[in-house]
């Protein structure tokens, strides 16, 4: 906060106290102006979020003689710009560097390759690049905010590539929310692309345009929403499995939201063993049968629920060892866990508010997860998407099978040693440095392995027609 004050150097005191009694932590108060007539005060403090940092500046406001000037928050002041940009790779210090980078040099190349197009990836970004793509349909947990809104997310995204894998990718925000606009738009700009990420794009519609493209495109196409979250799901409760002692295959699983992430978590678990998957979405407990269902969910309730349980949630969870929330805030009342068997595991993973206070479930089940930060467990798809990534692009990969993401989902889960697991350490965490290199290596194996063409990963319950 900028201040306004009298020339009176006592209210810095008054304003570091008005701030420790609203919650606030002050780390520096700087005099930025000083004259007969008035002082500038740069305060610097921590808040607990956005509604906290409103009341310390009413609190600082409130101090008499004080001017709230301006309000700066650290988080705006770092998108000012973008976060990310371009740079080139060659020097273009002379007119020789230009003759080769540029014309008449760059010339030659493009004539090698389009005699030889199989080249293109070896001499130009295609080779390391991937697109992120989205409508802006389903941004976070903030809905429906359109492609400009959406760009911070996507330009965050193309940052987590870079940092973590050393891939270039770019966002690319679609003002279109229709499904066929979207594929052809993704077709023509294919060919600049290693690979696409779909991000932040509503079901059904996702399904769609998922399976569309891998049908029509020769580089891979990955909806990070499904199957990276389906990836780091799976890693998780390998290892939190492995803490209490269950098998995975015997273990039985609800699945709270039969979305995008819902589908593609339970496709994988299925994949990897499970055969005892109840979905419970805001229809209840999806069951082979039950009327008035969307596609995606018929078809999920047709792959799922060989018990044919119905109800409510905590009808779900009567027995269940494994809970997986996907779904909203609150909907999970933590007493339920005890209708769960013995060492439930419980992973509450709707952003930024889980389907259950992870401190309340601790109380109940032995091993809790969440998509938060401030708790143990969190579930992050920083650990799944730019080795998956990196192992695709190395491999010049044309799909992306369902092999290749139990292979990932499997690495990551190795990188937690036996003598480092317990139940507040199931996964790494995204800064481990071993893991996306992990990844990648199971990703380019699984590649060598099944050509990558044995089960295409858009085959999935809730996927629509393969």
């Amino acid at each position: 906060m900028r201040l306004h004050t009298a020339p009176d150097h006592a209210v810095v005191g008054a304003v570091a106290t008005a701030i420790a009694a609203a919650g606030g932590i002050v780390t520096a108060i700087d005099v930025a102006e000083s004259s007969h007539t008035r002082l500038v005060l740069d305060v610097t403090c921590s808040a607990g979020d956005a509604e906290h940092a409103d009341l310390l500046v009413a609190a600082a406001d409130g101090v008499e003689g004080i001017e709230v000037y301006k309000v700066s928050d650290r988080t705006f002041l770092l998108h000012i710009g973008g976060k990310i940009s371009v740079s080139s790779k060659v020097p273009l210090k002379n007119r020789d560097d230009l003759s080769m980078a540029y014309t008449p040099g760059v010339g030659r190349v493009s004539q090698a390759l389009a005699d030889n197009p199989e080249d293109i990836p070896r001499l130009t970004i295609k080779g390391n690049s991937v697109a992120v793509v989205t409508d802006g349909s389903a941004v976070l947990g903030l809905g429906n905010i359109g492609p400009g809104a959406a760009l911070p997310v996507m330009e965050g995204k193309a940052a987590l590539f870079k940092r973590f894998a050393d891939i270039d990718a770019w966002p690319i925000c679609l003002a279109s929310q229709d499904t066929d606009e979207i594929v052809r738009a993704v077709e023509m700009i294919a060919p600049g692309f290693g690979g696409i990420n779909l991000e932040d794009i509503a079901a059904p519609r996702c399904f769609e345009i998922e399976r569309r493209l891998r049908a029509s495109l020769d580089i891979p196409v990955f909806h990070d929403d499904q199957h990276g979250t389906a990836i780091v799901v799976l890693a998780a409760l390998t290892n939190a499995l492995r803490v209490v002692g269950k098998d995975l295959a015997r273990s039985r699983v609800v699945v709270a939201g039969g979305g995008a992430a819902g589908s593609a978590i339970v496709t994988l678990l299925l994949a990897a063993g499970v055969t005892d998957v109840v979905v419970w979405d805001r229809e209840g407990c999806l069951a082979a049968g039950m009327t008035g269902l969307s596609d995606a969910k018929a078809e999920l309730a047709r792959a799922t629920n060989p018990r044919g349980v119905t109800g409510d949630l905590r009808a779900g969870l009567a027995g269940a060892d494994v809970f997986v929330g996907v779904s909203a805030p609150g909907v999970l009342q933590a007493e339920w866990i005890q209708d769960m068997a013995e060492d439930a595991v419980v992973f509450a993973l709707a952003n930024p508010d889980p389907e259950v206070d992870p401190g309340e479930a601790g109380r109940y089940a032995a091993v809790v997860a969440s998509g938060r930060s401030d708790y143990p467990n969190q579930i992050n798809n920083v650990l799944a998407f730019p080795g998956v990534f990196r192992g695709l692009l190395d491999a010049r990969a044309h799909e992306v099978s369902i092999d290749m993401l139990l292979r990932a989902a499997a690495a990551i889960a190795h990188v937690v040693k036996d003598e480092e697991l317990n139940s507040s350490f199931i996964i790494p965490t995204v800064f481990h440095p071993d893991v996306p290199g992990a990844v990648a290596a199971a990703i380019r194996e699984g590649t060598a392995q099944d050509g990558a063409a044995s089960r295409p990963a858009a085959d999935a319950p809730g996927a629509g027609p393969a």
